[in-house]
């Protein structure tokens, strides 16, 4: 990933877009920190196509319905009272 101080993005913001097109993601920085991510407009859309609810999530895990516990077979152990 290439890395663009935020001055110059500004003024190459043209080249910035174009590189996250062909290139891939654009690094923004300010003072040596990264801070921004410029990205096409394809990997944008890969990466919020679908986001599932939490419901959604918790509902789409494995089924259990034929999940059976049988009795607990540890009878514990003596102690001293």
């Amino acid at each position: 990933m290439a890395r663009w101080q935020v001055q110059e993005a500004k003024t190459r913001l043209s080249e910035v877009i174009e590189e996250a097109h062909s290139g891939g993601p654009q690094i923004i920085t300010r003072h040596g920190a990264e801070r921004a991510v410029v990205l096409s407009i394809e990997d944008f859309r890969a990466l919020t196509a679908h986001k599932p609810g939490l419901k959604e999530y918790l509902l789409g895990g494995p089924k259990v319905d034929s999940f059976e516990i049988g009795p607990d077979r540890d009878a514990g152990r003596e102690i001293a009272l």
